[in-house]
């Protein structure tokens, strides 16, 4: 015990006592957040957000900044509360107790694993379609083909959290390019679409329900809470007691770059396509990418969207896994098992290569209705219990009175029964 006492005093005695000017890791944490919010979910965002009409759209725009950053920041703080080197299923445990963190734990888990699955299916079926109609040879059975490519994924997840933000970051950049490409590629072509409907303002009874609906979309869009502990353990380890300031800098610059590139690439398509064009991309199931390669008939774009929503998915996969593997390892401490921690990791990185392969081979139609039931999860855990420590846990108390988290926990409050309506009608 004193050993790790005397560790953990080492460790507060390395951490800067002023904070540092901004640094490439900085840059690479920033990236890393952007990787992980913004991947498959942006190609379905102009369709779910256009279809609302211009009004809802505007008013979703300037939402957008407040609801992702404050969010994410109190999820980050309610991680920084922690002892030093504490995840998020620790922090729970230490301000809530054992039960609670156990079931925290649990939810967790099972509020990200099965976009981790969602993920292992989409990212088969575009290599898998993109092999067969671009490079026009026939892909292998899809049992192999899932197996190669989750293997992939997971030697980047072997050579540790820091590789994987780094391979997160770097894959950012053409993802960056690729979507302001596309969007630059659309002005020309920028007809009104959404347009149209601005001159009619809508009743403010209907105005709100659209809003109501439309925010878990702009809600989930950009969220990346499963990177978000990894992030604060690792700020509370560089900056010390300045770490809530830096990862204040470091969400707010990742969050601003999210808003301006995804609002951007969602105009230049909702100011193209009209919202009977939307509704129809909607129907075939299609993302925007693909509407787009058929609407203009261009095998630029043919060829390119499959590149770059496998950029997407990919990021967002390893993104995902961290905060899977640490729901998980969290779920097998907490049983009492204590294995060491290289035992732990094979482990996980077994289980999860297994259900993925399953999951990805089966291909199977329910997966959409999983994400859906995680939703709520997530926002409860990204909305709601940062705010509910705020009020009862002393180590927060300092973040009391602050107007942010009456919006966090509406915008949280308005998600979880949105999600809830949508289920049950």
């Amino acid at each position: 015990m004193n050993d790790q006492a005397n560790s953990v005093d080492e460790r507060y005695a390395t951490t800067p006592a002023t904070l540092t000017s901004w640094s490439r890791q900085d840059t690479t944490w920033m990236l890393g957040l952007f990787g992980t919010a913004i991947g498959a979910g942006t190609l379905f965002l102009p369709i779910n957000a256009g279809l609302g009409g211009f009004w809802p759209l505007m008013i979703l725009a300037v939402l957008a900044f407040p609801m992702t950053f404050f969010a994410h920041r109190g999820l980050t703080r309610f991680v920084l509360s922690g002892r030093e080197g504490s995840d998020i299923t620790d922090v729970v445990e230490e301000h809530f107790g054992l039960k609670a963190g156990a079931a925290i734990t649990l939810l967790y888990f099972f509020a990200i694993f099965p976009i981790l699955l969602i993920y292992s299916v989409a990212l088969t079926n575009t290599v898998g379609s993109f092999m067969e109609h671009q490079l026009h040879i026939a892909p292998p059975p899809r049992a192999i083909l899932s197996l190669v490519l989750i293997l992939g994924l997971l030697a980047v997840v072997r050579c540790g959290e820091q590789v994987i933000v780094k391979a997160m970051s770097l894959m950012v950049y053409p993802f960056i390019v690729a979507l302001l490409f596309l969007a630059v590629y659309l002005v020309p072509h920028w007809n009104g679409g959404i347009l149209s409907t601005a001159s009619t303002v809508p009743a403010p009874s209907a105005l709100l329900h659209t809003l109501w609906l439309a925010i878990p979309v702009m809600v989930f869009s950009f969220n990346h809470s499963p990177i978000i502990s990894a992030f604060a353990v690792d700020q509370k380890r560089q900056h010390g007691e300045h770490a809530e300031e830096r990862s204040s800098q470091i969400l707010s610059r990742a969050h601003i770059l999210m808003v301006v590139m995804v609002l951007f690439f969602v105009f230049s398509c909702v100011l193209t396509l009209s919202p009977a064009q939307l509704a129809e991309a909607k129907a075939q199931n299609l993302s925007i990418l693909s509407y787009l390669a058929n609407h203009f008939s261009n095998p630029t774009i043919a060829f390119a969207a499959p590149l770059i929503a496998f950029v997407a998915i990919a990021k967002s996969f390893l993104g995902h896994y961290i905060g899977a593997s640490e729901g998980l390892k969290g779920l097998v401490l907490k049983s009492g098992r204590r294995p060491a921690a290289k035992t732990l990791d094979r482990m996980t990185a077994a289980f999860m290569l297994v259900v993925c392969w399953i999951v990805a081979t089966l291909n199977p139609s329910i997966l959409g209705m999983i994400e859906t039931l995680g939703g709520p999860i997530i926002a409860s855990i990204l909305f709601l219990m940062p705010m509910y420590a705020i009020r009862k846990v002393p180590a927060m108390a300092k973040y009391r009175g602050q107007a942010s988290n009456v919006f966090v926990t509406a915008v949280g409050l308005v998600a979880i029964t949105a999600l809830i309506y949508s289920l049950m009608s």
